[in-house]
């Protein structure tokens, strides 16, 4: 089962990828980031993409089922964020940046889903 560093290096590996991260959507920290930041600062899209994922997580909370994954499109690219579900308190994300031309959105969400069941947070 893979670790924070070689489940990024894997989500990566999706045509398109940009830069990944797990960020811990309470704290709006980086837990791991591999590859390009939007802005060029990790530490700084971890925290906006924190509070996008804070939003969807109450806005849900109040109608309804939990939210597995949001999807913000740009001309140039997506941004995927896909909820990871922990044995403990599961306030944590990947998310993964794809460049619009290259990417192809749904096979990013099967990885990514994939990679988030087989993540071992130690």
């Amino acid at each position: 089962m893979p670790g924070i560093d070689e489940c990024l290096l894997a989500a990566m590996t999706v045509p398109g990828a940009r830069g990944a991260s797990l960020v811990d959507w309470i704290s709006g920290l980086a837990l791991g980031a591999v590859g390009e930041a939007a802005g060029d600062d990790h530490e700084a899209t971890a925290a906006e993409t924190a509070e996008l994922a804070r939003m969807a997580t109450e806005y849900a909370t109040e109608q309804g089922p939990a939210v597995e994954d949001l999807i913000l499109t740009t001309q140039s690219s997506y941004h995927l964020v896909h909820f990871v579900e922990t044995g403990f308190d599961s306030t944590v994300f990947l998310h993964l940046w794809l460049d619009r031309d290259q990417g192809n959105l749904a096979l990013a969400r099967i990885r990514l889903r994939n990679l988030a069941e087989g993540l071992v947070l130690v």
